[in-house]
């Protein structure tokens, strides 16, 4: 089902425009609608098809569909056995997508992620650079445990991410279509571990945190992850499928009231210039408005609606700001935090 639109909406283009009337109504409807319901059909084929092997992290599989829909990156933090590596593999192949896997260590350099160029000599003796492409060439790719990793390799990605394309020896070198960067985060073991600078932090669209499966979900894993036969993923979309889709998410109109509940929320997660109760160091810069009304837009497909609402604004508020903010030293010792601060101003608005 799709939601009717009523009042004024803010289009794909970001123009605000009155209520279209009978015939940009019939347009509407011909193109959009009859779009966002073939595909919204297709998007959850596939997150049911992710479900048959990934159990018990049905929000983390939403999430993360409605990241990759959005085009974005997606930061999974969680302990060890939780499926994390499995997810990705799961999406991978589900989405029918050209995965590749970085194990992050210390030792790992820039051009173990991006490539290098080699020098190649002919039979007849003349000497040339050849690039050899790293697996940041992918479409899908996973950082595993991404912090492991210095400063200095854990910025080679920093261009590749926001870019789409990277630079090695002066020439540039464009990623595949689509792409996105799914990464991996141990929040247990911190020696030996450098944390992810704010610069990367803001690259991701979400840090969705992956949680222990409910009683139920784990009694499945059980019987089905021991027995003889496996439940493989299978393929239930294509990148060019994929890419069709992320292209009507940008389509999708957002009414008035979203956007208003956008910025508000994202406005308020900023440190407050007036005084008052100062529990906020930084906060959200304006990447963080984009990445939620994307995201919002994204939702709204994956569930079979036209247009999003506040309440996606609201599910999707958490994992779309608490990476991007940071709180003072008063607020810490008073032991809020950034998760209840985030309530907090949901609450204002919800």
């Amino acid at each position: 089902m799709t939601t009717p639109i009523s009042g004024s909406v803010i289009t794909g283009s970001g123009k605000e425009n009155e209520m279209p009337g009978a015939d940009s109504v019939e347009k509407l409807e011909d193109g959009i609608v009859r779009s966002a319901e073939q595909v919204s059909g297709q998007i959850r084929a596939a997150k049911e098809a992710i479900s048959t092997v990934i159990f018990g992290q049905d929000r983390v599989i939403e999430n993360t569909l409605v990241t990759i829909l959005s085009g974005g990156h997606a930061l999974l933090i969680g302990v060890p056995g939780l499926a994390k590596t499995k997810l990705v593999e799961t999406l991978g192949i589900t989405l029918g997508l050209d995965a590749k896997r970085i194990q992050f260590t210390p030792d790992l350099m820039p051009s173990d992620i991006l490539g290098a160029e080699v020098l190649d000599e002919s039979s007849t003796g003349k000497r040339s650079f050849r690039f050899i492409a790293g697996p940041v060439f992918a479409q899908l790719l996973m950082a595993d445990e991404i912090n492991r990793a210095s400063p200095r390799t854990q910025s080679a990605l920093l261009q590749a991410m926001q870019e789409q394309h990277i630079t090695v020896a002066g020439a540039r070198h464009d990623l595949p279509k689509p792409f996105h960067v799914l990464a991996t985060q141990n929040p247990l073991e911190q020696e030996g571990t450098y944390p992810l600078p704010e610069a990367q932090l803001d690259r991701f669209l979400m840090e969705i945190d992956v949680d222990y499966p409910d009683r139920d979900a784990e009694r499945r894993i059980l019987f089905e992850t021991t027995g003889a036969d496996e439940t493989l993923a299978k393929a239930s979309m294509n990148a060019e499928i994929l890419i069709a889709a992320q292209r009507l998410v940008r389509r999708l109109p957002v009414g008035d009231s979203v956007v208003e509940a956008i910025l508000s929320l994202v406005r308020a997660a900023r440190p407050n210039p007036d005084g008052g109760e100062k529990l906020i160091a930084w906060g959200p810069g304006p990447r963080a408005s984009q990445s939620l009304m994307l995201a919002v837009r994204a939702r709204a497909l994956l569930d079979g609606r036209l247009a999003p609402s506040i309440d996606d604004v609201l599910d999707l508020a958490e994992p779309v700001l608490k990476h991007r903010m940071a709180l003072t030293f008063s607020a810490r010792a008073e032991g809020r935090t950034i998760p209840d601060v985030i309530r907090q101003l949901k609450a204002r608005i919800g």
